[in-house]
């Protein structure tokens, strides 16, 4: 559990930037072999891209870390329970575990909505866990709509 904290903490701060740039604050960090070779934070506003989430950008920071499109044997860590396109793109990347913070009932699918990564219909499957720092990674997100309203 300790080990989780650690990397949630780091897509905490990622989060923040995110925060900092008016974005919704969701971070990401992936891991393999115990080093962080991706991150990223939302950036749909700044770069005008429906799919500039934070697991898309780390995904893609990590792919080409590795120079390879699998990213077998990676952890993602991940402030905000995935949505069904983040869902998608991670289990396409072969990751192999996902870890969030704090649920999303309204577009969660990686258990409140929907389990994208327990499907037995798709190829390869995902281990979850999720509400690690949950509290923080709630009140990141509440602080920054309490601060648009």
């Amino acid at each position: 559990m300790k080990h989780h904290e650690r990397w949630m903490r780091l897509a905490l701060k990622e989060a923040k930037k995110a925060f900092e740039s008016g974005e919704v604050p969701v971070g990401c960090v992936i891991v393999r072999a115990n080093t962080v070779i991706g991150k990223g934070y939302n950036q749909r506003e700044q770069l005008k891209d429906p799919t500039a989430h934070a697991e898309i950008i780390a995904i893609t920071a990590a792919a080409n870390f590795l120079n390879d499109w699998r990213l077998e044997k990676c952890t993602l860590y991940v402030t905000k329970e995935p949505c069904a396109m983040c869902a998608g793109a991670i289990l396409n990347a072969r990751v192999e575990k996902i870890i969030f913070g704090c649920y999303d009932e309204k577009e969660g699918c990686c258990g409140s909505l929907y389990n994208i990564c327990a499907d037995p219909r798709f190829s390869h499957k995902c281990a979850v866990r999720g509400g690690v720092l949950e509290d923080a990674c709630q009140t990141i997100i509440v602080s920054f709509f309490k601060s648009k309203r």
